[in-house]
């Protein structure tokens, strides 16, 4: 089996991703910010779940769900690729169009590195403060745990891949929005809160009201974040695990098949703007 017909979209995810390394300055202001409001979340969740309280999650679980939904924030895709938008508003768009590549499959190796790089140079020293230095000063309890057991962390990182595959295919039809809306303010305004209420990222989904549970369940944005924190805390074993994994695999699916069938409809009818 030969690698060529893939091998120009690898060359595309490599090409960005070291690009998107350079921005080491804006992903330690980023991981300061982050820091002070997850330390914040925590103290505000230790005053509400410390102590015999009725919960369906423990202190414990909710304190992992912060600190890893901090150290992963950059995955969610609330935003459009700004280098995209930049050539919807120059006409620099219409190039795309005489690329010899498939579109979608080039927006898609881009956003792939877009939602590994940017989230690499923040959640490396996330974890490592929020594991390891918080645990040095004493402040463990605090901090954040290992992962749940061997089958957690196995089902934990199956989950991450399928994280990116689906905030990847997230941000590639948000680009192509961009492009059929001519600008990437609005998709930009309409996603954002969507992708961070329904993701856990304000609050986690199992702290919701009992009778959302069923929609936050299986709306897409759970597999952003949801998903994958409660398989590591322990939260989610088994076949409930399993079937967050299966979820996120179809919603994966989903957006790349209706992806690839905007990708053609879009660039049929493709309009620039700008000179």
């Amino acid at each position: 089996m030969t690698l060529a017909p893939v091998r120009p979209y690898l060359a595309v995810f490599r090409a960005r991703f070291q690009l998107l390394l350079q921005y080491r300055a804006a992903a330690l202001a980023g991981f300061g910010t982050q820091c002070w409001w997850g330390a914040v979340k925590v103290m505000v969740f230790a005053a509400f779940l410390s102590g015999p309280v009725a919960s369906p999650m423990t202190l414990r679980q909710a304190l992992d769900y912060i600190w890893l939904g901090q150290a992963l924030l950059t995955m969610l895709p609330w935003s459009a690729d700004p280098e995209l938008a930049r050539m919807v508003r120059s006409g620099d768009i219409a190039y795309e169009r005489l690329r010899p590549l498939d579109t979608y499959a080039y927006w898609y190796a881009r956003a792939v590195a877009r939602r590994t790089a940017t989230p690499l140079l923040r959640a490396i020293p996330m974890v490592l403060t929020a594991g390891v230095v918080l645990p040095w000063l004493g402040l463990a309890r605090w901090g954040l745990s290992a992962p749940a057991g061997l089958t957690a962390a196995t089902l934990f990182a199956t989950s991450m891949v399928l994280v990116v595959a689906l905030a990847s295919a997230f941000s590639t039809v948000l680009d192509l929005l961009v492009v059929v809306t001519l600008s990437e303010r609005g998709v930009n305004t309409f996603v954002a809160p969507f992708s961070v209420v329904f993701s856990g990222s304000l609050v986690p989904l199992p702290l919701l009201p009992d009778w959302l549970q069923p929609a936050m369940r299986y709306q897409p944005f759970a597999g952003l974040l949801d998903s994958p924190l409660r398989i590591y805390s322990g939260h989610l074993t088994g076949l409930d695990a399993l079937a967050a994994l299966a979820r996120q695999g179809g919603w994966v699916l989903v957006l790349i098949a209706f992806g690839k069938a905007l990708t053609g409809r879009v660039m049929a009818r493709l309009q620039t703007q700008g000179g």
